[in-house]
């Protein structure tokens, strides 16, 4: 009697057999022999063609697409099974501010890695890569919602197809019963295909690098410490390698072993980049003071916001601060086409002897002769705006402009999408505070740039001691948002070896040492005061600084080594001979078959 399809019943789980186990599958017709041979191997359910590799008898030998007991059960029904996958890729979401479940980005992704590899051909590994994909988007972005609306379904459908390959990626190398040698492989590979699919979503046009994995430690010590090895990328490739380590600890036997000597290897690495990483040098203070008016809505909300930032900057009088920093879109067009507003600033930065960094949205004329809505962070001192200015670079897509507007322009109609682009600005700027405040070179940023750790990277590179972000999340108040874009600055200035300032409108306002070490109280989203952060002064540059964004090569090099080898298996892999004479039966012959 044979079963249909190689397929074994419930409780005879293929993929948590030993290689001592496979024969059962062989006889089933799962594991045919390299020349296909099987009885069923016409079927397309993934037969030895996908996995036959030459592992000797490790159990290498089955198709990445049998290695399951997906036909029956739970999880036999496409649509029960779909509903795993996207709650297996919500998962991860939960590591993230504002839950930061930190620790449970360790294993979130296990559930997920252990239904792809029981997938019962390689589209259905895809399928279950593409559908998983769209869950994290969704939940690590939910609150994109009542902006977006039913768009973001649309949008993560599509950036969840970055999954799918992945998916097979996963159903090929944790399959089955893995020898060592593909044990290895997967917790190198595995973590490398996750990297790629950051690495493409990163795009501006797709979103920007939000949701990150790695960035859900961004208040872990030894992650922090990773992160200025090789940025948020090596962060987020350890994170994948403990989850896929884990992975092979709960699902294989045979591969326990080298499972859990990889997770040490793991550990060891960590250890090792704590103790002879290069770490910045402390070199004083600085103080820095962040104006955060708070919520201010109703008419007449964006005069009655700088009024209350004002008062807020007044009271900082007397305290010594070096720089006042007021939050993104802090003075709105009808305020700076004034000269007034000009002559009061001037006169905060007098009574406070500091000069404020202020952020202007509004219609201007940059350096090039353009004239349109720029987000500029723009300095001012006691004689009024210095010149330093710096035009925001990366826009938000669909919130400051609409990517391709004469095909998706409907967006506006349904959520809240730009009426009109803002301009971008063709270059990054570093500013030099006056000799009171010791000649303090300041890097602005504004908004989600600060999720790019390019941008921050350049800007230390071009000599800024201090990161400065000016945020504006009101719109997000009551969500995970300002929670997760404040957690950034930890990640910027561990990689860089220098400390950063988050300064929101409506909170989260924080401040981070130069090691991603939280200095002073935040401002949360309640709050409505000015907070002065006495930030640390570091000089020295870290491996990340130096190298820059060398894991992401380190993982392409792995998957082209993968396809390589693959490569090499396929062209080794003997041609299937002519069909043989048809066998015969006990009811008739070649010429006459039976009934």
């Amino acid at each position: 009697m044979r079963i249909r399809g190689g397929r074994l019943p419930i409780g005879r789980n293929p993929a948590g057999a030993s290689d001592e186990g496979a024969s059962d599958e062989a006889a089933s017709g799962e594991g045919t022999s390299a020349e296909g041979a099987s009885a069923e191997g016409t079927s397309g359910e993934g037969r030895s063609g996908e996995g036959g590799s030459g592992d000797g008898g490790s159990g290498d030998g089955q198709a990445a697409g049998g290695r399951g007991s997906a036909g029956t059960g739970t999880l036999s029904s496409p649509w029960a099974r779909g509903a795993a996958a996207l709650l297996a890729g919500a998962l991860p979401a939960l590591a993230f501010p504002a839950p930061g479940l930190w620790w449970f980005a360790y294993v979130a992704l296990v559930p997920w890695l252990l239904l792809i590899r029981t997938a019962h051909s390689p589209r259905r590994a895809a399928l279950d890569g593409w559908i998983g994909g769209i869950g994290f988007i969704i939940a690590v972005h939910h609150w994109l919602v009542p902006s977006l609306h039913v768009f973001i379904v649309l949008l993560a459908a599509l950036l969840g197809l970055l999954w799918a390959p992945w998916g097979l990626l996963v159903s090929r190398l944790l399959g089955g019963s893995p020898s060592a040698s593909r044990a290895v492989a997967a917790v190198v590979v595995v973590p490398s295909g996750w990297l790629m699919i950051e690495l493409v979503r990163s795009w501006e046009g797709l979103g920007g690098p939000w949701g990150l994995l790695g960035a859900s430690q961004w208040e872990v010590a030894p992650a922090l410490r990773v992160a200025s090895v090789g940025g948020v990328w090596l962060v987020s490739l350890l994170v994948l390698a403990v989850n896929t380590g884990a992975a092979l600890l709960v699902a294989d036997r045979a591969a326990r072993t080298t499972a859990g000597v990889l997770l040490v290897v793991c550990a060891l690495s960590v250890a090792a980049m704590w103790a002879w990483a290069p770490r910045p040098t402390d070199t004083g203070t600085v103080r820095i003071a962040v104006v955060q008016p708070g919520v201010v809505e109703g008419p007449g909300s964006v005069a009655r916001r700088f009024d209350r930032g004002e008062e807020l900057t007044r009271s900082l009088a007397g305290r010594g601060v070096d720089l006042v920093v007021w939050g993104e879109s802090s003075i709105g067009a009808g305020a700076w086409e004034r000269p007034e507003t000009a002559r009061r600033l001037a006169e905060l930065s007098r009574r406070v002897g500091a000069d404020l960094l202020v952020n202007v949205d509004a219609r201007q004329t940059d350096g090039s002769g353009r004239s349109g809505i720029f987000k500029s962070a723009v300095l001012v001192g006691p004689d009024g705006p210095t010149g330093d200015r710096y035009d925001k670079m990366r826009l938000v897509p669909f919130g400051e402009y609409v990517p391709a507007r004469s095909l998706l322009g409907w967006a506006t109609s349904v959520g809240k999408a730009a009426g009109e682009d803002r301009l971008r600005g063709d270059r990054q700027v570093v500013m030099t505070l006056p000799d009171g405040a010791r000649g303090l070179r300041i890097g602005p940023l504004v908004c989600f740039e600060s999720a790019f750790p390019d941008m921050s990277r350049r800007l230390v590179r071009d000599g800024a001691q201090v990161i400065v972000a000016q945020s504006a999340t009101s719109t997000f108040q009551d969500s995970w948002a300002p929670a997760q874009h404040a957690s950034l600055g930890a990640l910027r200035a561990a990689e860089n070896g220098r400390p950063m300032v988050h300064a929101t409108l409506t909170g989260i306002s924080a401040a981070y040492g130069p090691r991603g070490e939280r200095v002073g109280s935040p401002l949360g989203t309640d709050a409505s005061a000015a907070e002065v952060f006495d930030l640390p002064l570091a000089r020295g540059s870290t491996l990340y600084g130096r190298l820059g964004d060398w894991p992401v090569y380190g993982a392409l090099a792995a998957l082209a080594v993968l396809c390589a080898v693959e490569g090499l298996r396929a062209l080794r892999r003997p041609a299937p001979g002519p069909p043989g004479p048809p066998a015969r039966t006990a009811h008739g012959s070649p010429g006459r078959p039976g009934r």
